[in-house]
């Protein structure tokens, strides 16, 4: 198990030794009996998986080993006349792997290393029974590895379940950011984010810009809204053909769309040379997810910059990535985007001045009522009065017999 700053070299942290490990098995052979898959590294999404490949193509350029990647949203043929020549390292997403285990276009029994790399979000994105099916193909006989940025509690006790007795490797601080990345915090009314967002952009005149929204609905809206705002934008997320999703990160990498909207599956071991700004329009629910975003800048010993546009409601989700990261934020107020001031003083972390506090006025109330008892010194005596002779009751006599009296 090991973790590591994001952007700090994880990939070529396996990459370089399984090609030195398996440099004496390589073969000039033709026969795909010869090159069979020997390490097989699982990747989350199809962007890092494409990623990792060409890394292993880059460090191995000079070696008779050869490497293929597999992946969902693209035809399988390709994959398959691949395969079949043989390939002894093999990286793949977890779904398009059993469709070709199922096809019977893939076999295991030489595999000897398997990575699983970002493996926090391989079980936390609900790959786990996919996984377990995989491990089970597996020789029982081989050497497993973990690498991810973020080991949460609850994930490492389940990446423990497949591993025996693992050794842990941790450089630096547990979630730690790469120190050459400066964070800061914007306080905006919710309903205001995307102009101040257009207005950081055009008056910064910022030219690559990763900016990360929480759906897959809001980014394709978020780039409609900026290009209609005269600013080259486009969005990648999970709902995108395979095709769609290479462009629009190739357009970006080449410097033709100057902001990307993402959503969190551009997070994850996407590796964009020299990208100097990470934007969060939504601020993510997860610590760990913040840190893997501000991952993709300030990579390779490069600068970088981390901007969140903080609405109210977010308040929770930043007390929770400060803890996490161990900092404060800073805060920054854009004059003429942020909420109410009750609000903006709770973002900033001011605290607002107590008056003292004013009692009620008493209003005048009645002294029969307010008057304290007071009892006289001498109680006087009652008067007697003499007792006054009682009349005689007249018995009732009936109107009839003259009983009542005529005026």
């Amino acid at each position: 198990m090991a973790g590591a700053q994001t952007g700090t070299g994880k990939t070529a942290a396996f990459a370089l030794p399984i090609l030195q490990r398996l440099s004496p098995l390589a073969s000039t052979s033709a026969s795909p009996a010869r090159h069979p898959v020997r390490a097989l590294v699982l990747t989350p999404t199809r962007e890092l998986a494409v990623q990792v490949a060409e890394s292993f193509k880059d460090y191995g350029k000079r070696l008779p080993l050869r490497s293929a990647v597999v992946y969902g949203g693209v035809d399988m043929n390709a994959q398959i006349e691949q395969l079949r020549k043989g390939v002894e390292i093999l990286v793949a997403t977890p779904g398009r792997l059993l469709d070709h285990v199922q096809n019977k276009t893939v076999m295991f029994s030489q595999v000897s290393i398997l990575v699983l790399d970002e493996a926090d979000r391989m079980l936390d994105m609900g790959f786990l029974p996919d996984i377990k099916r995989i491990i089970a193909l597996l020789p029982g006989t081989r050497q497993n590895l973990l690498f991810s940025a973020t080991f949460p509690d609850e994930i490492r006790t389940l990446a423990k379940t497949l591993l025996r007795n693992p050794a842990e490797v941790q450089v630096a601080a547990r979630n730690a950011v790469a120190d050459l990345v400066t964070h800061v915090l914007h306080p905006v009314s919710r309903e205001k984010k995307r102009e101040l967002l257009a207005y950081l952009i055009q008056t910064r005149g910022l030219r690559q810009v990763l900016v990360f929204t929480g759906t897959r609905i809001g980014a394709n809206r978020l780039a409609h809204q900026l290009r209609r705002d005269h600013i080259q934008a486009d969005a990648i997320h999970g709902a995108k053909t395979q095709a769609e999703r290479e462009a629009a990160l190739a357009d970006f990498k080449a410097g033709k769309t100057a902001v990307l909207v993402a959503t969190d599956v551009a997070s994850r071991g996407l590796d964009i040379e020299g990208l100097p700004q990470v934007i969060n329009f939504d601020v993510p629910h997860s610590p760990e997810d913040y840190v893997h975003r501000i991952g993709r800048t300030g990579r390779a010993g490069l600068t970088g910059e981390a901007i969140s546009l903080v609405a109210p409601d977010d308040l929770e989700s930043v007390a929770a990535i400060e803890k996490l990261i161990k900092r404060k934020i800073e805060r920054v107020l854009v004059p003429g985007f942020g909420p109410s001031g009750a609000t903006v003083a709770t973002i900033m972390g001011d605290q607002p001045s107590r008056k003292p506090r004013r009692e009620p006025e008493r209003k005048p109330s009645d002294p029969i009522f307010s008057k304290p008892y007071e009892p006289s010194s001498a109680p006087s005596q009652p008067k007697t009065e003499a007792p006054q002779p009682k009349k005689k009751k007249q018995p009732q006599v009936a109107a009839l017999l003259g009983g009542l009296k005529r005026a």
